[in-house]
């Protein structure tokens, strides 16, 4: 339960389309109140062409804090920061947003390093590894920029989008550091096979990656969240695979978005 919710209480809302998946409000609204912020985090359902008039709307809320975005706005809702890290700015998108001190919106993309950590934390290490992503979009985009930042040898990008899969690979190729190429659906030959893509929220999507590829020393992994377990990690699983799951990667970006937002606040 909330120890704190009054008129004084700061707003942070997590704008999604769909949204009843997110797992943030509850865990973001006790980690506020941890550090000693009266706030909370709600969730709100907003449609992509919705988006920029509700921030704008929004925007003229005084106690309005901050703003968490997830899919499908991680790219639109930068176009809506006033500034954003270096990061963010080389990915084109924003998962958090806090206001600056002339009350417009400065911006991060944590996914990534959220990923990396969760990873490090389950015991894989990235550094010198051959990598295959599926999903090129906000979160993709994000995952692939830290594997590379963190030392991939090699980088496969699979997306059914293959402007979009292109535009990410020719982005990273300016970093110099890892082999970054476009990938298929064959695990084969990887020591890490990321599902950075919505397959896996209803049980009837199909795998996202082929995993007759998988041998019992791939590592897996998914950011999705609901369900916990997906089909994709279920799979691999039965076939002996080290896994790191959605809510792994959530229990590292939740931390990282909130000291994000609280950055320069007061207990």
């Amino acid at each position: 339960m909330l120890e704190q919710l009054d008129g004084a209480t700061r707003l942070y809302l997590i704008l999604g389309d769909p949204i009843a998946q997110v797992k943030s409000p509850h865990g973001v609204s006790q980690a506020f109140q941890q550090h000693g912020h009266n706030a909370l985090l709600a969730p709100l359902h907003i449609a992509p062409d919705l988006l920029g008039d509700f921030i704008r709307g929004a925007s003229l809320a005084l106690n309005l804090d901050g703003l968490i975005i997830t899919v499908p706005h991680k790219f639109s809702a930068h176009g809506h920061c006033a500034s954003a890290t270096e990061r963010a700015d080389f990915l084109g998108a924003v998962n958090v947003m806090r206001r600056d001190a002339d009350g417009g919106w400065h911006g991060d993309q944590v996914d990534g390093l959220a990923y990396v950590a969760a990873l490090r934390r389950k015991g894989f290490e990235p550094s010198g590894r051959h990598i295959l992503l599926a999903g090129a979009g906000g979160a993709g985009s994000a995952i692939a920029e830290a594997m590379v930042r963190a030392g991939a040898a090699r980088l496969a990008i699979h997306d059914e989008d293959a402007t979009r899969r292109d535009a990410l690979i020719d982005r990273l190729a300016t970093l110099g550091t890892t082999e970054v190429i476009a990938g298929s659906r064959d695990p084969s030959g990887f020591a890490l096979a990321i599902n950075a893509t919505p397959c896996g929220m209803d049980e009837n999507d199909l795998l996202p990656l082929d995993p007759s590829g998988l041998e019992a020393d791939t590592w897996v992994g998914d950011v999705i969240t609901v369900p916990e377990v997906t089909g994709w990690i279920s799979t691999a699983r039965a076939k002996g695979c080290q896994t790191v799951l959605g809510v792994d990667m959530f229990a590292a970006v939740r931390d990282l978005m909130v000291d994000f937002l609280l950055e320069g606040k007061d207990a």
